[in-house]
C-alpha cells in the first residue's frame, strides 16, 4: 500500500497546484477539494490498494454508495463526485489516463444502491441490433456478448489477446486489476460470435495480438466501446442510461437471481475484496426470501 499511497500523494500535490494557480480557486475552496480527494484516495487504497491511474468506474460508484451508507445527503454526494471528476479531468490533461472513470457516474438516489439493470431480453435485443453483415458488426456483436456473458470490465474486454482464448476448454483468461489473472467460463453463443469475428478479423501487425481491433489495427478505447453500445441500444429501442458497466452489473444481478452465491459472483467478477461484491447481498436475500415463500408457503 505504501507505494500506491506515495503515488496518490505525488499527483495530489500537482493537482493542488493546478486548481490553485491554473483554475484560480480560493484557498478555502482548494482545501475543501483536497480534503475530499484525500478521503476518496483513502477509501480506494483501503478497498483496492491501486494507484490513481488504475481507478475504475465501479470504484467511484462504490465510493458514492459508501457515502450514502454513512448518511451523506445528495448535495454532499454531488459535491464529492464533482471533486473526483475534477481530479480525473486533471489526470486527463496530464495524459496519465485515457478516459475518466468518473465521466459517466451519477450520484446515487436515496434508497437506491444499484445502477440500472437490463433484463436478459433487453440485452439480447441490444446485441441483436448490431448489423453483422460487416466486419465491424461481427466484432461489435462478439464484444457485447463477451462483455455481458463473462461480466468483464471494459478495460478487460479491450485488453483481451488472442492467446487468452481457451475455447477448447470453454473458458477465457482475463487479466484484471493489478495484472491478476482469472479464468472465466464462456458460453457457446459467445464462442460462436467470437469465432465468426476471427474468420474476418483484419491482419494486424505481427506485434499486435489484441483480439478486438479498431479500424487502424490497434486497441479499442473505452469511449469506442461506450459509443458502440449506446448506438446498438438506440437501434434496439432501449431508452436507458447505459454504459459498458451496465452489462457487468446486469450479469452479476442475473447470477445472484439465478442462485449464485456472493462468493461465486466475487470470483466471476474478479473482485479482490468481498466488500465490493456486497452491493449484491440484498439481491441474495431477496432470492432466498422468494425461494422460502415458494417452497415453504405460509398459510
Amino acid at each position: 500500500m505504501a507505494e500506491n499511497t506515495k503515488k496518490w500523494a505525488e499527483i495530489g500535490r500537482r493537482y493542488r497546484t493546478y486548481i490553485r494557480l491554473e483554475k484560480g480557486l480560493a484557498d478555502n475552496t482548494v482545501e475543501a477539494y483536497m480534503r475530499d480527494l484525500a478521503q476518496f484516495a483513502h477509501f480506494v487504497l483501503r478497498q483496492w490498494d491501486v494507484a490513481p491511474r488504475k481507478v475504475e468506474r465501479e470504484m467511484v460508484e462504490r465510493y458514492l454508495e459508501w457515502l450514502y451508507e454513512r448518511g451523506r445527503d445528495k448535495s454532499s454526494q454531488a459535491r464529492q463526485l464533482s471533486g473526483v471528476r475534477s481530479f480525473f479531468n486533471f489526470m486527463l490533461l496530464e495524459e496519465r489516463i485515457d478516459a475518466s472513470p468518473a465521466e459517466f457516474v451519477s450520484a446515487p438516489k436515496a434508497g437506491r444502491k444499484l445502477p440500472d439493470v437490463l433484463t436478459v431480453e433487453e440485452i439480447d435485443r441490444i446485441i441483436a441490433a448490431v448489423d453483422t453483415s460487416t466486419t465491424k458488426g461481427l466484432r461489435d456483436s462478439a464484444m457485447l456478448e463477451l462483455l455481458y456473458s463473462c461480466g468483464l470490465r471494459v478495460s478487460e474486454l479491450t485488453g483481451l489477446r488472442l492467446q487468452d482464448l481457451f475455447f477448447g476448454e470453454g473458458c477465457l483468461r482475463v487479466v484484471g486489476k493489478g495484472d491478476k489473472q482469472r479464468l472465466v467460463p464462456v458460453s457457446a453463443r459467445a464462442r460462436d460470435r467470437v469465432g465468426r469475428y476471427l474468420e474476418v478479423r483484419p491482419n494486424a501487425s505481427t506485434a499486435c495480438d489484441i483480439l478486438f481491433l479498431n479500424n487502424r489495427g490497434g486497441r479499442l478505447t473505452r469511449v469506442m466501446v461506450f459509443t458502440l453500445l449506446r448506438q446498438a441500444a438506440v437501434r434496439a429501442g432501449i431508452d436507458k442510461r447505459l454504459s459498458p458497466h451496465t452489462f457487468r452489473h446486469s450479469f452479476a444481478t442475473h447470477l445472484v437471481e439465478g442462485g449464485a452465491s456472493i462468493r461465486q459472483v466475487q470470483e466471476m467478477l474478479g473482485h479482490e475484496s468481498i466488500l465490493t461484491t456486497e452491493i449484491y447481498t440484498h439481491l441474495d436475500r431477496d432470492h432466498l426470501r422468494r425461494a422460502v415463500e415458494e417452497h415453504l408457503p405460509v398459510d
